[in-house]
């Protein structure tokens, strides 16, 4: 069962706004019967139905945006058509993609080729690529960390993105992966007194990426309800609240990578998070419960149930 975000009442079979994201029963399901914010876009179709994927605006003076310039075609059948409101699921792609070639590369090149080309490492933080590429590489041979965040990223990721735009939920994505990454390595850096010659200490996954969506949409809806373990129904800001206290204890009590895992990339990823959506928060309504199964053309997550969260992601 769903709640209606207009009416409140309950739906079996509840339907998903693609514009807003919001969860409605069959009499609020159209735009115009849940105000919905796409209607004030009407009079500008691709206002209503633009992911926010496109840098460039039309104008009279012939000079195009950054996408005419390269020659980008992100229109309806151009060849990156697809990634206007689904860079989430090409994120998570390109994820699991990288996982497999990890392994291809360990196994052909042996480990210094996979380091230089995957983890950001303290010893080689001029490696700019490693900033992008840690992101997307996960530890090697385990299903579990690539796994976790994969649910927070493919259950989060497709509100928020609905929520900024795509191009925006791009950079918000790439960004906090590699602000939370050189947050690791540097905090690694300081503490020892300088870059080190050789170094084992190094950074992989997208935590710090899953984590900042998770935190905008804290700020969004604080009492969007989740499913802790697909079982304990919580508000998501209980969720963050507990998270960010346990990792700011094993940071204080036990060190910067407690458990083997980069928890100040963590914290850092979650503050970025925050604080973007504080600068995003009241352009749209969101949905009140993350759910399973749910109408909305598969768009976004829908019918009851949501992500199991447990840190660390």
């Amino acid at each position: 069962m769903s709640r209606c975000d207009e009416c409140g009442k309950q739906e079996n079979m509840p339907y998903q706004c693609r514009h807003c994201g919001g969860t409605f029963c069959a009499e609020h399901r159209l735009p115009e019967n849940h105000g919905c914010p796409g209607l004030d876009n009407w009079s500008d179709p691709g206002g209503v139905f633009d992911s926010g994927f496109d840098d460039g605006v039309a104008d009279d003076s012939g000079g195009g945006g950054v996408r005419d310039r390269l020659g980008i075609d992100t229109g309806p059948g151009g060849p990156l058509a697809y990634f206007r409101g689904n860079m989430t699921y090409a994120f998570l792609g390109a994820m699991w993609l990288t996982f497999l070639l990890q392994h291809v590369v360990i196994l052909v090149a042996g480990g210094d080729v996979y380091s230089a080309i995957f983890t950001l490492r303290a010893s080689h933080p001029e490696y700019v690529w490693t900033w992008f590429t840690s992101i997307f590489a996960h530890a090697p041979f385990s299903l579990f960390h690539i796994g976790l965040n994969s649910i927070v990223i493919y259950f989060f990721g497709r509100i928020v993105e609905d929520y900024v735009g795509s191009r925006d939920f791009a950079l918000l994505f790439l960004g906090s992966g590699a602000i939370a990454g050189l947050a690791q390595i540097g905090y690694y850096i300081v503490q020892i007194g300088g870059i080190p010659q050789t170094s084992t200490a190094g950074v992989l996954g997208a935590s710090g990426a899953a984590l900042a969506v998770m935190g905008v949409l804290t700020v969004l809806n604080p009492n969007l309800r989740v499913y802790l373990y697909f079982i304990l129904p919580v508000p998501l800001w209980l969720l963050t609240v507990g998270y960010t206290g346990w990792t700011v204890y094993q940071i204080v009590s036990v060190g910067a990578g407690a458990g083997g895992t980069a928890q100040v990339a963590h914290l850092l990823g979650l503050i970025v998070g925050l604080l973007y959506g504080q600068h995003v928060k009241g352009r749209h309504r969101v949905p009140n419960q993350l759910q399973f199964g749910a109408g909305g053309g598969g768009r976004g997550p829908g019918g009851p149930g949501g992500p199991g969260g447990r840190g660390p992601f």
